[in-house]
């Protein structure tokens, strides 16, 4: 019996390090933090948030858009939930966006990147990501026309491994690379990273950079497998952390400069309890790399902030 049990346990050590995470149990007991609403966005178009991305121009401002279905179309908030600037992305399609991210090009340029990534019936053969230099936006208080892009850069890719769904589009910010994380019903997921240098008119194959494996948790107010689902995730402005949404918490990794991306999501993260929200959809750090900043689909949407 004893033998038995030692392969047991040996198998379940094996399981766990081949698909890229710590044997450790990620922790149920979230870390201290606080959350507090800051406002509920004003406009009543956004009735679908899902995404959140900070301003690289100007970070007093957040970067959203709207879910399938929607617009192609993404919109400036600033924190005191007032739309900014409207934004139509020419010749665009939101056939699924479900996250945007922000940074620079290879030219410095304050830049946005729209995932157009989900796939709920597994029937895409590819994603798309369109990329628009970070448009200007209108001063406090005065209206707010709808404006329009130049023809977006449009980055195509596939994965090697089958067709995914997807809600969180990452960019690092020192190494300007995009990662997709995909999404599950069951919190098997993994990450993927685009070529380090994006080409055009082709579909690009994805790099798994790492399995991970979100667990269920009883939560009230939610169901336990709601943990499990990816809704966003984003890295720290400096580079030092990564967070990911569910339904029901956000997942933190610290991102040592000695490590690797993949060796550091080896690690176990720690979880962050947010304001239990209807469908939390999105997150983005501050400028500080350490506030959180979270957002929901379905009217009235918030604008909350997270501290520790």
């Amino acid at each position: 019996m004893k033998a038995l049990l030692l392969q047991f346990v040996f198998a379940l050590t094996a399981v766990s390090v081949c698909c890229g995470q710590s044997v450790d149990a990620w922790s149920e007991k979230p870390v201290p933090s606080t959350s507090k609403q800051v406002a509920i966005l004003e406009d009543k178009r956004l009735n679908e948030s899902s995404g959140l991305a900070l301003g690289v121009r100007d970070p007093s401002i957040f970067w959203t858009s709207n879910d399938s279905g929607g617009e192609p179309c993404v919109f400036a908030i600033d924190r005191s939930g007032k739309t900014r600037a409207k934004v139509r992305v020419r010749d665009a399609a939101n056939f699924d966006w479900e996250d945007i991210t922000s940074g620079k090009d290879y030219k410095g340029t304050p830049t946005l990147f729209i995932g157009d990534i989900g796939d709920n019936l597994f029937i895409r053969a590819s994603i798309q990501v369109y990329q628009i230099p970070e448009p200007e936006i209108s001063a406090a208080g005065k209206s707010v026309a709808e404006t329009e892009t130049a023809a977006p850069q449009i980055w195509r890719a596939n994965y090697p491994d089958g067709r995914r769904n997807a809600e969180s589009l990452l960019m690092h910010p020192q190494t300007r690379r995009l990662y997709v994380l995909t999404k599950s019903d069951d919190g098997r997921c993994a990450l993927y990273a685009f070529p380090q240098t994006l080409q055009p008119n082709v579909s690009m194959v994805l790099e798994k950079v790492a399995d991970l494996n979100f667990p269920t948790l009883i939560r009230a107010g939610k169901r336990p497998h709601d943990n499990c689902m990816t809704t966003g995730a984003c890295f720290a402005p400096d580079g030092s952390r990564m967070v990911v949404s569910t339904y029901s918490s956000l997942y933190e990794w610290l991102l040592p400069k000695e490590k690797s991306l993949a060796e550091a999501l080896k690690e176990a993260p720690v979880r962050i309890e947010p304001e239990l929200l209807r469908q939390l959809e999105g997150v983005c750090y501050d400028s500080d790399s350490r506030t959180l900043w979270i957002t929901s689909e379905h009217l009235p949407t918030p604008l909350i902030r997270i501290k520790r």
